[in-house]
């Protein structure tokens, strides 16, 4: 197959890696002509992959029309530059199987990517999957065993999804839940943020496994709420990719969170980011959706205090444990 995808970042360029292994034709579309020119002339990507050799079935370029003959698209910009990316570009994707790699809820309007999808590009829901799971790209790109799901209305476009990209170190499970998918993906950087917190002022095991427990329980609540199958908060998009989230130092969300933690201020962070921690925007659409649907979720609402009210962390936690006490399912 020709598989085009959209965006040069670590993921995209770590999916790249996995789609040329199983000998397809890649054309990877970058934002940065520097970025371009630097994977196809030294086969690396040193800003957002360092490390790593990219095959040579992989073409880079700045061209949205290179993309025309791509029998699969896989968008890994993040979500809160993607309509902006996609109206800006014209890429010539319509009537194409797209598949979603970015994680995150669009700020102001509250959609889920293949709902940004729908308005921008008329996809409808049979020509569009998403791919989420406990994938970091440094992990991916270098052969460490990983599993993940692809989510899709349609059965048969998630076996095509499944036999682009499975390789022996990346297998891919399928699901119909597109909505649980998606939004495990997104909220999971809220709780990741809060992990973080912790990290930063060295609490402990207890702490960690507390917050990773109850955050699942406010993803699951508003999860379900939006339409989700709860049983896909236990899978891979839920408990498996909020496990690594909150856990791993390859996570942007976790580390802007233990910076946090260690004092430093938001607007200091972002400041010295050259990748997107999807977090700190969903953080937004999070408590404006459980707002709107009438959902409890404490731990965002702290997160989002501590972020955007510079509320101090410690007392976040002491008013989450202080709460009135209640059962626990």
């Amino acid at each position: 197959m020709t598989i085009a995808i959209l965006g040069a970042g670590g993921w995209g360029t770590a999916l790249a890696c996995i789609a040329a292994s199983n000998g397809h034709h890649v054309i990877l579309w970058a934002r940065n002509e520097s970025v371009a020119h630097h994977i196809n002339q030294s086969r690396d990507n040193p800003v957002y992959l360092p490390g790593i050799a990219i095959p040579a079935g992989v073409v880079a370029t700045t061209d949205p029309a290179a993309i025309e003959d791509a029998d699969l698209v896989i968008n890994a910009v993040p979500t809160q530059y993607l309509r902006v990316v996609v109206e800006r570009n014209r890429f010539p994707i319509r009537g194409k199987l797209i598949v979603n790699a970015a994680k995150g809820i669009e700020r102001g309007t509250h959609l889920r990517i293949s709902q940004v999808l729908r308005e921008v590009l008329g996809t409808p829901s049979d020509d569009y999957a998403v791919l989420s799971g406990p994938s970091h790209a440094e992990e991916v790109a270098r052969g460490v065993p990983t599993t993940v799901v692809v989510a899709s209305t349609s059965e048969s476009a998630a076996e095509i999804v499944q036999r682009a990209l499975s390789t022996p170190t990346f297998r891919i499970y399928r699901s119909l839940d597109v909505v649980g998918v998606e939004l495990g993906g997104a909220l999971k950087n809220v709780i990741a943020i809060a992990a973080g917190i912790i990290d930063g002022l060295a609490m402990g095991d207890n702490t960690k496994a507390a917050l990773v427990t109850r955050g699942l329980a406010e993803i699951t609540r508003l999860g379900t709420e939006l339409g989700a199958n709860p049983l896909t908060f236990s899978g891979l998009s839920g408990l498996g990719d909020l496990f690594v989230t909150c856990t791993s130092r390859h996570s942007r969300n976790r580390l802007v969170g233990e910076r946090i933690g260690r004092g430093e201020t938001l607007e200091e962070i972002i400041a010295s980011m050259t990748m997107v921690a999807e977090g700190i925007a969903t953080t937004i659409s999070t408590l404006e959706l459980a707002s709107d649907y009438g959902i409890e979720m404490p731990i965002a609402e702290q997160v989002y205090c501590i972020l955007f009210e510079g509320k101090n962390p410690r007392s976040a936690i002491t008013e989450l444990m202080t709460r009135q006490m209640k059962r626990e399912h």
